[in-house]
């Protein structure tokens, strides 16, 4: 029987006239054989990788780049070949165009952790050449040139970059705070722009960001890469698709349970007033401190150069949120939270949690959302997006993909267990029960059987690399990129509220559509 499933589905699957695709067939295991080591909520899973009329990538992350993506088709949604070919060719449409070609040139500005990641994922995009780096500390300067070579341009004196003609596009990787400014100078420099999220430090820098966009016409794509992961992608269509029923509530945290995940990372030792440009980066505060390593190197746990962790995990969980259901944005925010363990001179809370209401709009019904993060967390380290509907949940949890759970409510009400039924004479019992069962079939009476729908990106998948492919993709084409500037604000601000929430201990009230506080 194995074998003939295999069969008839290679021989089918061969009328497409399609490049290289790697299916996940998620069966009955009544149908198929067991597998050893497999999840059993997973149930069974096929890895089919058919070969069309170019040949495969050799490598790897070419073949990541060039097909991008991983389908589940379940025998139940897919009954028939044509449904099964249909499915198959709408998702090989949103294959990369990636080409060696064309050479874009990059700077990044700030190589901090982020810094160092970002031109990694953005080298891994054919075509790509790292021409220079700005930081402000000599030794992180030291290792762009050990890593990438001596002929890499680097500076202190971020402005040095973007006066360059041979830049084509800058990677804003700095503190926070110095995302909005940057990002400003290097449009109207000409650059195309890739700024880490937040896009801004505070809510009043958004849409002066926005217009600078608008006014230079340069590509400008906020670095939140789950609005380019292929799991976001099919979550969203399935969405849409009413997968879950009505949506009525969202929770999403981030849970950690070490140092360097409550940001209390490496400090070098030779970090000084003679080693770190310090004057520099201050040079945007209102109040100037004497040199301090820790807001330096483990600037996000300070308000002056940071925004917390909502302003760095509360976003990427609000982005997701936003991109799925299509939201504009909430329209009030209350937080909570507080400094339990890392007292460590940080004045930014270590677990926050927010309540955020989403209003009825042309997208979406009205619903609630309540995010979370705790550095101290017993749970140890972990994500989640659970996105609740009337009739499902699309459960994204610690990444690599996702699960939708079914469960849909039976047309009869039911009687008796929890229930008044019991305390009323026998005699009105008996007439309660002739009456319900003339009114609801036994068919009425039982709850639908779904099975859990899972999706797993393929062995190997990044999702940073596909948004800076994405990125890419829209300096050579033009096309809109998957993150502009109204779509990361409306992903910031309300983020950056939980902050104001917090410290005023007040709700904020959010105009979506218009972005300003109401």
């Amino acid at each position: 029987m194995e074998t003939l499933c295999k069969l008839n589905f290679l021989n089918n699957i061969k009328k497409l006239q399609t490049k290289f695709c790697s299916f996940i067939l998620h069966v009955n295991t009544s149908r198929i054989c067991p597998l050893q080591n497999i999840p059993d909520r997973i149930n069974q899973l096929f890895i089919y990788q058919t070969l069309m009329h170019k040949p495969m990538a050799t490598d790897r992350r070419k073949f990541l780049k060039q097909f991008g993506t991983s389908v589940i088709l379940t025998s139940a949604s897919l009954t028939s070949l044509a449904a099964k070919e249909e499915h198959e060719k709408r998702i090989l449409q949103a294959e990369k165009r990636i080409s060696s070609n064309d050479k874009i040139r990059i700077a990044t500005i700030g190589m901090g952790i982020m810094g160092f990641n970002d031109t990694r994922a953005a080298l891994s995009v054919p075509g790509v050449e790292l021409v220079a780096c700005a930081d402000l500390y000599k030794g992180r300067l030291d290792r762009v040139k050990e890593l990438y070579g001596n002929n890499i341009f680097t500076t202190a004196d971020y402005r040095e970059i973007l006066n360059r003609k041979d830049i084509d596009a800058v990677i804003v990787a700095t503190s926070d705070n110095w995302h909005s400014r940057i990002s400003i100078e290097a449009m109207h420099k000409g650059k195309a722009v890739y700024s880490e999220k937040p896009m801004v430090h505070h809510i009043s820098e958004g849409l002066k960001e926005i217009k600078a966009q608008q006014e230079t016409k340069a590509v400008f794509q906020v670095g939140s890469q789950r609005v380019s992961s292929i799991a976001f992608k099919k979550a969203q269509e399935l969405y849409q698709a009413g997968a879950i029923g009505k949506i009525n509530a969202i929770e999403a945290s981030f849970s950690r349970q070490s140092a360097l995940g409550a940001w209390e990372y490496t400090i070098p030792l030779d970090a000084s007033a003679q080693t770190v440009a310090w004057d520099q980066f201050q040079a945007g505060s209102k109040v100037k401190l004497d040199y301090d390593s820790n807001r330096f190197f483990r600037w996000r746990n300070y308000r002056e150069y940071g925004t917390g962790v909502a302003g760095d995990l509360f976003v990427h969980l609000l982005t997701g949120i936003h991109f799925i259901t299509g939201s504009k944005g909430p329209d009030k925010i209350f937080s909570i939270g507080g400094l339990t363990y890392w007292k460590d001179g940080r004045n930014v809370p270590d677990v926050m949690s927010a309540v955020i209401s989403y209003p009825e709009s042309p997208e979406h019904p009205a619903f609630q959302t309540t995010l979370r993060v705790n550095f101290v967390s017993g749970e140890g380290d972990r994500a989640s997006t659970k996105i609740i509907g009337s009739e499902g949940v699309i459960d994204m949890s610690d990444g690599g993909g996702f699960t939708i759970h079914k469960s849909k409510m039976p047309v009869a009400p039911g009687y008796g267990g929890w229930d008044s039924f019991e305390t009323y004479p026998e005699a009105m019992q008996k007439a309660i029960v002739e009456d319900y069962n003339k009114k609801y079939s036994a068919a009425d009476r039982q709850a639908p059987k779904m099975d859990d729908v899972i999706y797993r990106e393929p062995e190997g998948y990044n999702d940073s690399n596909e948004h800076f492919a994405n990125f890419f993709d829209s300096m050579k084409t033009g096309k809109p990129v998957v993150e502009d500037a109204v779509f990361g604000f409306r992903a910031a601000a309300p983020c950056l509220a939980c902050n104001d929430s917090y410290f005023e201990n007040k709700v904020i009230k959010w105009d979506p559509v218009n972005m300003k506080l109401a």
